[in-house]
């Protein structure tokens, strides 16, 4: 089974062509790594080893002032636990549901260079994730 961490170019260029001054609500499902992953961005790294879970509280506690830079806001953030519909296997560690109130302000966020230098610590905390945009009808 592949991990996913970040966009696919083909998912990007679909998304794009939404209407791109409507609601969208992102659908996180999110799994996390024993310990933080660096590798990547060694500028980032905390001083001693942690896990993913622990880094991506840091993730969080970065993105927040972004989210509210963009008119977001994140609505559920929660432990996953096994499926009550859906395959039998590991479950997802944490969901999480963020309202942006355009696909603009997503795409704005995504694209801050403030907000990216924080990013990696996502990074560094997930093993694996999935990433669903919502319509908001």
């Amino acid at each position: 089974m592949s991990a996913y961490i970040d966009p696919r170019p083909d998912a990007i260029a679909a998304f794009l062509r939404r209407d791109r001054t409507a609601p969208v609500i992102m659908l996180n499902l999110l799994r996390f790594r024993e310990t933080a992953d660096y590798g990547a961005h060694p500028d980032l790294a905390l001083l001693s080893p942690t896990s993913g879970r622990e880094a991506y509280a840091v993730y969080l506690r970065h993105t927040r002032p972004f989210l509210a830079k963009y008119g977001a806001e994140s609505v559920v953030h929660g432990r996953g636990e096994a499926f009550l519909i859906g395959p039998d296997g590991p479950a997802w560690d944490a969901v999480r549901v963020v309202r942006y109130p355009s696909v603009n302000a997503f795409l704005g966020l995504a694209q801050d260079p403030d907000y990216l230098a924080g990013a990696g610590h996502r990074t560094a905390a997930l093993a694996d994730s999935r990433l669903l945009p919502l319509d908001t009808e």
